[in-house]
């Protein structure tokens, strides 16, 4: 099946569904109609189903008309900015055979796209847009990024991006439908039978876009430029998620931001530690399904295989010499990524103070914290002492101090106490200087001695939970740290900001 004839099949499928819940919006005010002119109790059943379908339906069109897209992702570059990029790009757009863009913009995703709206279905072209990922100008070379350029140029010369806005809307449009319709179970799964159809066509659309986008690629950049640039492109996908979900993650703790994203993951992509990881995560195999709006990465490899290598002269320089000044276009574009109340409340940081106060923000203010109110209630103390826990614990009380933990919020198991009590005991050491959070780039932030050594608290704390009469020796161990039996918690929050140049 060809690319045009299933880009049609596509646009009829879009055209049927409207048709469709016109069907049933007709067949509901019939069966209203014909209740008024004769009335029958088995009519005005199918005529009350029927309706609310029709309802929930209309309901779910008019909720998706009125969704209006969000502000671009990024930064919008101008040619003065950055001149060499522009000029690039053009070059790029001239090979290729179709105008550039009308805007580039760098955005903080490992990505490259583009987009064109239009008008009257695709067949008017009105403003295109280009993106452009930062972490793909830090990662690849002059030569792969030109080559990804061209791949995404390669879609404005093949018009996929006037196919793109009208068939992305019909399955906004269907899955909203579907999702509108769970009250309704008969006529959902028609619906949802008919969005699988037009899915598997539409997906099977962009998946052959994205091999004849590729072929522009390889006609500008060659097989082993286009090649590397996608092993590239998929492992630092998979490094971002990691740099995301385990550092970027603690933005907002302590009440910090990371002063640089970009260098700190520049740090992570370059630790040993983590790129055997990250190759590891790339290298395994890919879950396909017809639903893909991308072949796999095998496939396209294997596709670019088969096509004629151009006459080309490698240009090994890193991506980021396409820009001006790198360190100004990566400082705007993290700017882009915070909202203006995290630029004005978030203190910009270090990644070494970020991960001290974010991972004890995270890990043991609230196991902290709410010990000693568990314990402050169990024992009937005045203050929410730590002690009043260690107290409840010597008393046996466990059980209700358990109890106690988990209407702050914990999770009951077996282990909950003594969870909550060693990440309670690290805060302890924290808060009295005796140890901090320290950043790795090569795995998670280690809790350490100022000494160097690791504190692990885990099975002590577990010993302590269990039994009663370790708790003596407990309160030797803090004695010995410079903690006070009266000692009293401060929320993170509660505390003040340290000095510029002090440790927190």
């Amino acid at each position: 099946m060809t690319t045009a004839f299933r880009a049609v099949l596509a646009f009829t499928l879009l055209a049927g569904f409207y048709v469709l819940v016109g069907l049933i919006v007709g067949a509901a005010v019939l069966l209203d109609v014909m209740l008024i002119v004769d009335f029958h109790v088995n009519t005005l059943k199918a005529a009350i189903v029927l309706t609310l379908a029709a309802g929930a339906l209309v309901r779910a069109l008019i909720m998706v008309s009125r969704l209006k897209g969000g502000e671009e992702p990024g930064v919008s570059v101008t040619r003065e900015q950055e001149p060499v990029l522009w000029q690039t790009v053009e070059d790029l757009a001239q090979r290729v055979r179709t105008a550039p863009p009308a805007e580039i913009r760098l955005v903080p995703e490992v990505n490259a796209a583009v987009s064109e709206d239009t008008r009257f279905l695709g067949l008017r072209a009105v403003r295109r847009r280009m993106f452009i990922g930062l972490p793909l100008l830090q990662t690849l070379t002059v030569d792969e990024m030109r080559a990804v350029l061209g791949h995404e140029l390669g879609h404005y010369s093949g018009a996929h991006t006037r196919l793109g806005a009208p068939i992305y809307r019909g399955r906004v449009s269907l899955i909203a439908t579907v999702q509108g319709l769970n009250g309704h179970p008969l006529i959902q799964r028609l619906f949802t039978a008919y969005a699988k159809l037009y899915l598997r066509i539409s997906q099977g659309v962009s998946r052959r876009q994205e091999l004849e986008a590729d072929e522009m690629a390889v006609a500008i950049g060659g097989r082993p430029a286009m090649s590397e640039a996608l092993r590239k492109i998929h492992g630092t996908a998979a490094a971002w998620d990691v740099y995301a979900q385990t550092y970027l993650s603690l933005t907002g703790a302590g009440g910090m931001r990371p002063a640089s994203v970009f260098n700190g993951f520049h740090a992570l992509m370059n630790d040993p530690a983590r790129q055997a990881e990250v190759a590891g995560l790339a290298g395994r195999p890919e879950e396909t399904s017809p639903y893909d709006s991308h072949p796999s990465l095998a496939d396209r490899l294997a596709a670019i295989e088969r096509l004629p290598e151009p006459p080309h002269v490698p240009d090994p320089r890193s991506a980021l010499t396409l820009l001006r000044d790198a360190g100004v276009a990566a400082h705007a574009v993290e700017q882009s990524m915070w909202t203006p109340e995290a630029l004005t409340t978030l203190r910009p940081a270090s990644w070494e103070e970020v991960v001290e106060r974010g991972m004890f923000a995270a890990r043991n203010a609230e196991a902290l914290h709410d010990l000693a109110v568990a314990g402050q209630r169990v024992v009937g103390a005045g203050r929410p002492y730590l002690d009043a826990a260690f107290e409840a614990i010597a008393q046996g009380r466990q059980e209700e101090l358990a109890v106690r933990l988990a209407e702050l919020g914990w999770s009951p198991s077996p282990t909950m106490l003594a969870g909550v009590l060693g990440q309670a005991l690290e805060g302890v050491l924290i808060e009295h200087g005796q140890a901090r959070w320290t950043l790795s780039w090569s795995g998670p932030a280690r809790l350490l001695y100022d000494d160097g050594e690791e504190v692990a608290l885990a099975e002590y704390a577990a010993q302590v939970a269990a039994n009663p009469p370790a708790v003596a020796g407990l309160r030797k161990w803090l004695g010995d740290h410079g903690v006070r039996h009266d000692y009293v918690p401060v929320p993170d929050e509660d505390r003040p900001a340290p000095a510029p140049g002090l440790p927190a």
